[in-house]
């Protein structure tokens, strides 16, 4: 991949300048062109400027930190995708971290391959959403998921889904009524990454149980050790 213009753009915020520079040019040993800064200003004051594929940020930061720089990226852009990159490693932060938005979460020390194939991920799955004819839209209930543009849809009111709660949701309305497996889901929305236990996963059910309150036709209901259910009435 010769052409720069080819080349994958991430933004990566970190204020360890030594690991800020190992992973800039680390990844961009890979083919990814990285703009790095140093706090959650300047982060954002380049996520504003420019577009990017993907986004790094490091939590624990000056000036703004990196929760508080993902709330305001996700006001403005609901499906760039984001990971934190965290000394941070208790459950609470995990769950907020996901919770704000983001689609992974790398606590340090951290290996540069296991982030490289995180990206790749990643961004595998959003072309692969991008180029495939599957499935546009499904309708459950009076509720439309319209997949492909990552919106869910109730009469006149519309809300935009994060990638992995829009993938965890067409898993539900593939087999409404029917159990959809945690094991399955995890491993189909989270690559079963070691970290993400269904517990956290019941983060994500929650915001899609919220989405879903206006519909009274529909409902997702524990099936205990086993997995969730999308009911339809």
């Amino acid at each position: 991949m010769s052409n720069k213009e080819e080349l994958k753009k991430v933004l990566l915020v970190e204020d360890d300048p030594n690991l800020g520079i190992l992973l800039q040019e680390y990844l961009g040993h890979k083919n990814y062109a990285v703009d790095l800064k140093r706090n959650g200003i300047e982060g954002l004051t380049a996520f504003k400027q420019e577009s990017y594929d993907i986004l790094l940020f490091d939590v624990m930061m000056p000036k703004k930190d990196g929760f508080t720089l993902a709330k305001e990226v996700r006001e403005m852009d609901k499906d760039v995708p984001i990971i934190f990159l965290t000394a941070k490693s208790m459950k609470e932060d995990k769950i907020k971290g996901l919770t704000i938005g983001a689609d992974d979460y790398i606590t340090k020390p951290f290996s540069m391959e296991v982030l490289e194939l995180k990206i790749n991920a990643i961004l595998r799955r959003i072309e692969k959403n991008d180029v495939e004819p599957a499935k546009d839209s499904y309708k459950v209930g009076d509720t439309v998921l319209d997949y492909k543009h990552q919106k869910l849809i109730y009469g006149s009111d519309s809300v935009h889904l994060t990638t992995k709660e829009n993938e965890l949701l067409r898993l539900f309305c593939e087999r409404p009524n029917q159990i959809l497996e945690r094991e399955l889901a995890l491993n189909q929305v989270w690559n079963n990454d070691s970290y993400f236990t269904a517990r956290s996963m019941d983060v994500f059910i929650s915001k899609l149980r919220k989405y879903l309150r206006p519909d009274k036709k529909l409902s997702i209901v524990n099936v205990h050790g086993v997995g969730y259910k999308l009911v339809v009435n």
